[in-house]
């Protein structure tokens, strides 16, 4: 027995260890077929970078917004990486039954936390393997954040972490009953109950167990790296080791997630201005986003290597959860298979039918990437957020949208519609200028016009910019009429740029046409620079994000705050006095760019919280985890075709609590749920409310605002609190 074990343990293991070091220098020389990075982008503050790795890893910090997934993962994943030893272990137990680690092998400290981490991973394994089970795609079809996943591959990984697992224990156990220990003892904690049972066992049969047990083990293992060094592309193996990596070359490098601003487009690892790019040097080979999978940056192509098909993604994304074919998970395992098809080929120079597969097209043309999947996504960045790896979906979509806009001129036919209009008015709906001041004649009060009333912003304590949708949609103009009046009431000095205002470029910027956005943005960088604007307040989360942390990348560098931040303090410190009940049930809806690439969920429920007979009721997916109003990426722009309509779920959702009113703090979000609810009550839906309103934060402070008393003004003069952090 045991010269057999020894034969078969060491011939697995020569030839595990050739085929995983020959598989690691194949993922490299993978990776290495992306284009570069701008310099510095991925390798500054390291640091700060190895910090955010070991938070990540050790905190468990994104795996532990799951609890049960989390605690479970992060036992075995301790497990995995500090039961080495055991292997160690296990060989010497090959020629030697009773053979322990020298030093560590008779201190107590160290018997004990191999007895335990065992344990919990054994039990973290085996929770993993009910969750799995409890939510098969043959039981839940596509709720289950399974489907699409790679059944085998995660069935294998378990079960051999669980066998292992079982080993250790079991050898443990068999130790003790070698070394004749008689008595409870605290380095056999948890493997004493195994001691007593194998007591009665001669020395021969012990020692055939133990040889029995480290050949199991070994051979699971090596199994394993066998496996896994022939399937360079199973991430739910290799991201055990790809995952490293993977987090320390994130975008951020204070841990922060890939959302907000999007990455400059990009050809050789430098940005591209669209100014000069072709009067410089090879400025004719520049290449416009993606349509090869050798055009995704080295760190997209380690995006793909390390998914581990958990589904995370696929459970939060608006698009899969109402019936469309976008998965940010397929999405990204298509990728990944076509990168790992293609990359021999590449490496060798070739070129086949392989190589030449097109990256984005239908499946009767061999498109690795459906054109229903790629404009589907609403960029709300659900899948970034929890992502437990770090992966970039949305960068990753937008940059084929990019090719697929400015190369091809392949996109949903209405979405040129907006386009022109940006490109000739300024704005998605194609309106004159003198149409962003009319909302101005509907007011009681003067509005500042920069360059008509006020000369420049320097006097003026806020630039309100109004955005597209503030100024030109009639239900979006409620909500800058009422934030307009609130700061009138609340003495604080505000201007607007008026016809001089376009728009900041963002739906053309996500729909994937980067030029027209860096014309619109560099035309308002100037427009606010020429303004001296230095503080910027902001209706429209869009705009919000696109003026605070995109304009920096065409050189305007602006204070931006959203519009519920400065209410929130203006409340705060007693400069707007909500005094008048509203009364009713009322849920809120985070807007994707405030809330998730932003960050920004307190202020407005801040103010909710301060409405006299307001009653708040979270829906269940709210924060990081809201649900989507199917407006964002340009899908404002676009119709939807497919499924369920994905702001008539979100408004299923919040009719399930019966509430009176639905707030809310963007534009788009409330012209979605508005059409949504608007929808219902006509077809009249027995579970909606005839008066049931849609509503901006604003217009709830103002219903309940009065303005104060000259004894409450003296008294904010001599108390006076700091004004809220800006965005940018």
């Amino acid at each position: 027995m045991q010269l057999v074990a020894i034969v078969v343990s060491l011939v697995l293991t020569a030839v595990a260890v050739a085929l995983f070091g020959r598989a690691a220098v194949e993922i490299v020389r993978r990776l290495r077929l992306g284009q570069p990075v701008p310099k510095g982008q991925r390798t500054d503050a390291p640091g700060q970078r190895t910090l955010t790795l070991a938070r990540e890893f050790l905190g468990h910090t994104r795996m532990n917004r799951w609890a049960p997934v989390g605690v479970a993962h992060w036992f075995v994943a301790i497990g995995f990486l500090t039961l080495g030893l055991t292997i160690v272990q296990a060989f010497g137990q090959l020629f030697q039954a009773d053979w322990t680690l020298p030093v560590l092998g008779g201190i107590v400290p160290y018997e004990m936390y191999i007895e335990f981490i065992a344990l919990a991973t054994t039990l973290g394994i085996a929770t993993l393997i009910v969750i799995r089970q409890l939510s098969l795609p043959s039981r839940a079809g596509r709720k289950s954040r399974f489907a699409g996943s790679t059944a085998w591959q995660a069935y294998f990984v378990e079960y051999v972490i669980l066998t292992i697992g079982v080993c250790i224990l079991l050898l443990r156990g068999l130790e003790g009953a070698l070394h004749h220990v008689d008595g409870y003892r605290p380095a056999y904690f948890v493997t004493y109950p195994l001691v007593a049972a194998f007591d009665g066992l001669s020395t021969a049969a012990l020692q055939n167990l133990v040889y029995l047990v480290a050949l199991v083990k070994l051979g699971t293992t090596m199994t394993w790296a066998i496996t896994v060094a022939l399937n360079t592309s199973m991430g739910v193996a290799w991201h055990r080791f790809l995952a490293f990596p993977n987090i320390w070359f994130k975008r951020e490098a204070d841990g922060s997630t890939a959302l907000g601003p999007l990455q400059p487009m990009t050809s050789g690892g430098r940005p591209i201005d669209f100014e000069t790019v072709f009067d410089e040097e090879g400025g004719e080979d520049t290449q416009f986003g993606v349509s090869k999978i050798e055009h995704f940056s080295w760190k997209g192509l380690l995006d793909f290597s390390t998914c581990t098909e958990c589904g995370r993604c696929q459970s939060q994304c608006p698009a899969w959860n109402t019936g469309k074919p976008l998965s940010p998970k397929l999405l990204i395992m298509s990728l990944r298979d076509h990168a790992h098809a293609t990359a021999p080929y590449l490496l060798a120079g070739e070129s086949n039918e392989t190589t030449d597969r097109p990256l984005v097209a239908p499946a009767a043309e061999s498109g690795v990437i459906d054109p229903d999947v790629l404009w589907s996504c609403t960029t709300c960045g659900a899948c970034v957020e929890q992502c437990p790896v770090d992966i970039e979906h949305v960068d990753h979509i937008v940059d084929m949208r990019r090719y697929q806009v400015m190369i091809e001129s392949s996109f949903p036919s209405e979405a040129g519609t907006m386009l022109k209009n940006l490109e000739r008015k300024g704005n998605p709906w194609g309106l004159a200028k003198k149409k962003r001041l009319e909302w101005t004649r509907e007011v009681d009060f003067p509005v500042p016009v920069v360059g008509q009333d006020v000369e420049d912003l320097t006097d003026i304590d806020y630039l309100y910019w109004v955005g597209c949708a503030g100024a030109l949609e009639d239900r979006a103009k409620k909500t800058t009429k009422a934030f307009a009046e609130l700061l009138h009431i609340a003495g604080v000095s505000f201007a607007i740029m008026g016809g001089d205002e376009s728009c900041t470029g963002d739906s053309a910027r996500r729909l994937g046409n980067e030029f027209l956005f860096q014309q619109l943005g560099q035309q308002n960088v100037e427009t606010l620079n020429a303004a001296a604007a230095k503080k910027i307040v902001t209706t429209c989360p869009h705009c919000f994000n696109t003026i605070a942390n995109e304009y920096p990348q065409l050189g305007g560098h602006f204070e931006v705050i959203h519009h519920t931040q400065l209410l929130q303090h203006l409340v705060d410190t007693g400069k707007l006095i909500p005094v008048t009940p509203v009364e009713g049930l009322i849920t809120y809806h985070d807007p994707c760019y405030l809330g998730r690439h932003n960050k920004v969920y307190t202020p407005p429920r801040e103010i909710i919280g301060r409405v006299p007979g307001l009653r708040n009721e979270e829906m269940h997916r709210h924060k990081e985890r809201g649900f989507c109003c199917g407006a964002g990426g340009a899908r404002m722009w676009m119709e939807e075709r497919i499924g369920k309509r994905i702001n008539d779920e979100r408004v299923d959702e919040a009719l399930a609590l019966n509430p009176d009113i639905i707030s809310t703090a963007c534009p788009f979000c409330l012209v979605m749920l508005t059409d949504s609810v608007n929808g219902k009550q006509a077809a009249a839906a027995s579970a909606i409310k005839d008066d049931l309103r849609v509503v901006d934060v604003a217009q709830l402070l103002l219903e309940s605002v009065r303005e104060p008393d000259d004894g409450d003004s003296q008294a904010r003069t001599t108390a006076p609190e700091p004004a809220p952090e800006p965005a940018g």
